[in-house]
């Protein structure tokens, strides 16, 4: 039976210690209680705590960290299937895969560009996670200087890639300090990699071919007390990977099968760029805790940044912008001000739309709890009392002299009382879509 965090709390040494991470153990206890933290993250905890609680407070899929403090990527600790359930995590890693078989200049080049690539939407900025390095060589030497070169240009996560144990361990002694992950161990050679992995703190994927090895094997693992792994469990098609996730996904959170209770790998090499990227996008969208490309290229990562950005988002908690009064251009006291809420999607195409116009703003957004116009308005948050309120308070009112105010033309019902709110103001009903801000500037602003 479930315990409470309240019971949970009891067996715990409640001495509010924080090295847990947490300000009380009330606080550690209820994270236990939700399947968040581990057991072992408890420093103090008692042989009868880890008796009575032991894998029952273990979360359904361990939390996997990859990389140094500084740029640590996190895969797996999600709860549930779906994310309207609850929330999803930590969003799935894309990386890119290089090789040792290329030219020096090819690979720096390759890494420096995917460093320097960034990606900003709605507020946050979008960046890749991990690179991969493959033995293709065949000469260690030569496979350990690459590894050594790309470690010393990028910052974040790392993978080695090669099924060659011998070759995994000695990388994962080159990275010892930067957790990397070696992909991957086998049944076959699993023993011989367990060892080295525990030693320099590296993760392991766990490649097979179906999931009765697959499980075989993080079962050796787990009899050891090593709990970093990711699971590859390698397709022949789209379809069976597609399935495959599904399967893992449901036996760790409907069965209980702590054999599958791990983030799960994909290595995506198609052949052809676009179906690179659908593979790719179904594994954002189906439960792939890492999937890394054959090829940097934007035009197939902004759309991929963006999905998982979409997928990740907690649907309990929208992202929002500060309420405040923007300045869009160069605004003055004669430039007219426009409002919005303070959804962050809503906010930037809003301000995007006036800047294309070529003019220069206020963009008054009010405290909507990051709703869009619409929602904002029918939950009493977007109203014309609400509005004229906060031009007032902001002091924006005794800033402007030009009092005009665009409000969006789906809640133009607002003008009114917004006319009331702020007396002397010329309230004027926008277009309804932000794509029609730029015709609406020029054709009846600036009339």
């Amino acid at each position: 039976m479930a315990l409470s965090g309240l019971q949970i709390q009891k067996l715990l040494p409640k001495t509010n210690c924080k090295e847990c991470g947490c300000n009380t153990c009330l606080a550690f206890a209820m994270k236990l209680a939700g399947k968040k933290a581990e057991l072992s993250e408890c420093p103090y905890v008692s042989d009868e705590a880890k008796a009575i609680l032991g894998a029952a407070a273990e979360p359904p899929i361990r939390t996997v960290t990859l990389g140094t403090d500084e740029a640590a990527f996190k895969a797996g600790g999600e709860t549930v299937m779906f994310r309207h359930d609850k929330t999803f995590v930590n969003q799935t890693g894309i990386g890119v895969a290089l090789d040792d078989a290329m030219t020096d200049d090819d690979i720096q080049q390759r890494v420096k560009v995917l460093a320097a690539y960034q990606l900003e939407r709605v507020g946050e900025t979008l960046l890749s996670d991990l690179i991969s390095i493959g033995f293709k060589s065949g000469n260690q030497k030569r496979f350990l200087d690459v590894l050594d070169n790309v470690a010393t240009t990028w910052n974040r996560a790392l993978a080695v890639r090669t099924d060659d144990a011998m070759i995994l361990k000695a990388a994962a002694e080159k990275l010892r300090g930067r957790r990397p992950l070696l992909a991957s161990a086998t049944p076959v050679t699993v023993d011989e990699l367990v060892g080295v992995a525990i030693e320099t703190g590296s993760a392991l994927a766990v490649a097979a071919d179906n999931f009765n090895d697959l499980t075989a094997t993080v079962e050796k693992l787990r009899s050891q007390d090593f709990r970093d792994i990711f699971l590859e469990l390698r397709a022949d098609s789209l379809c069976e990977y597609y399935q495959n996730n599904v399967i893992a996904r449901r036996g760790a959170l409907k069965a209980d099968l702590k054999a599958l209770g791990y983030p799960i790998l994909k290595y995506i090499d198609t052949g052809h760029p676009i179906d690179d990227v659908v593979e790719a996008g179904i594994g954002i969208a189906k439960y792939a805790s890492l999937v890394v490309l054959p090829e940097f290229d934007p035009a197939a990562f902004t759309p991929l940044l963006t999905l998982r950005q979409n997928i990740f988002t907690d649907p309990q908690k929208p992202i929002q912008v500060e309420p405040k009064i923007y300045p869009i251009g160069e605004p003055t006291e004669q430039s007219t001000t426009f409002v919005t809420t303070n959804f962050s999607l809503t906010y930037f195409i809003v301000s995007g739309e006036i800047e294309n116009a070529g003019v220069s703003a206020w963009l008054a957004v009010p405290e909507c709890e990051g709703l869009s116009v619409l929602t904002a308005w029918a939950a009493g948050k977007f109203g014309g009392d609400k509005i004229g309120a906060f031009v007032k308070e902001t002091g924006h009112a005794d800033q402007v002299k030009a009092h005009k105010i665009v409000i969006p033309g789906y809640v133009s019902q607002i003008s009114g009382e917004l006319e009331e709110a702020l007396p002397g103001w010329q309230v004027i009903v926008g277009p309804q879509e932000a794509g029609d801000l730029e015709s609406f500037v020029k054709n009846v602003l600036s009339s």
